[in-house]
């Protein structure tokens, strides 16, 4: 994706989490589980999201250098939540659309600019709408080009920031092929002379599958199924 691509993504994404956010607690209530995320309940994710928007359109907005002085909101009530998950939402939206990409602020990765936290939260919520979409029962494909870009940014990022020495002894490589983009990557390249396993499906579905959303089963596996899943599973996203 193109960097000017972002920030319409950001939006129709937040857009989307807030009507099936209202559609789930319609159907299910605020105590609903999210299969994606053992352990939370629909209020849960809602209030996650809106934390992490809420602190990362403070570090663009003021262009912070650390976060130390970072005030985190109080838990919001249950009925406050979609209105203030809402706010938020609009406030991080308009922090990045009053932003330079190039303009320097805090990350926690190498990367340390506006750039790297506008495609971390159009990466943040994408999987985040789909945790609320499978608690609603019905998930919308993710479009080719952000999936693609999501398991970019899984490869590049998240891949060394959970191992930041390198892939263990053990590591195999593992190939993802998004058929709908018609793009291959590797997980765990060079590790090997060969792949344990080639997975093959569309690259939204590699990139909800990597992020352990959906199973190996919803993709077609060339190899060793239970390998490739403890590949994938060396990347803790702890």
């Amino acid at each position: 994706m193109e960097l000017d691509e972002y920030l319409p993504v950001l939006r129709r994404t937040n857009r989307r989490f807030a009507d099936a956010a209202a559609e789930a607690l319609l159907a299910s209530g605020w105590t609903a589980p999210v299969p994606g995320c053992p352990g939370w309940t629909l209020a849960d994710l809602v209030w996650h999201l809106a934390e992490v928007q809420h602190f990362w359109a403070r570090i663009v907005r003021t262009r912070a250098a650390d976060p130390s002085a970072y005030v985190p909101p109080a838990r919001r009530p249950d009925d406050e939540l979609l209105g203030f998950s809402a706010a938020v939402s609009v406030e991080l939206e308009t922090a990045m659309g009053g932003a330079d990409p190039a303009d320097r602020v805090w990350t926690w990765a190498p990367q340390q600019d506006v750039a790297f936290v506008l495609r971390r939260q159009v990466q943040e919520a994408v999987v985040h709408t789909v945790d609320v979409e499978q608690v609603l029962g019905d998930v919308r494909p993710i479009p080719a080009q952000v999936g693609l870009d999501g398991l970019d940014e899984w490869l590049d990022v998240m891949v060394p920031g959970a191992l930041p020495d390198g892939p263990p002894p053990d590591a195999h490589p593992v190939v993802l092929h998004a058929v709908d983009a018609d793009a291959e990557r590797t997980l765990f390249p060079g590790s090997r002379p060969f792949p344990i396993a080639a997975l093959t499906g569309t690259a939204g579905d590699l990139l909800l599958a990597v992020w352990r959303r959906v199973p190996l089963e919803v993709l077609t596996v060339d190899g060793d199924p239970l390998q490739a899943a403890a590949m994938i599973g060396l990347v803790s996203l702890e």
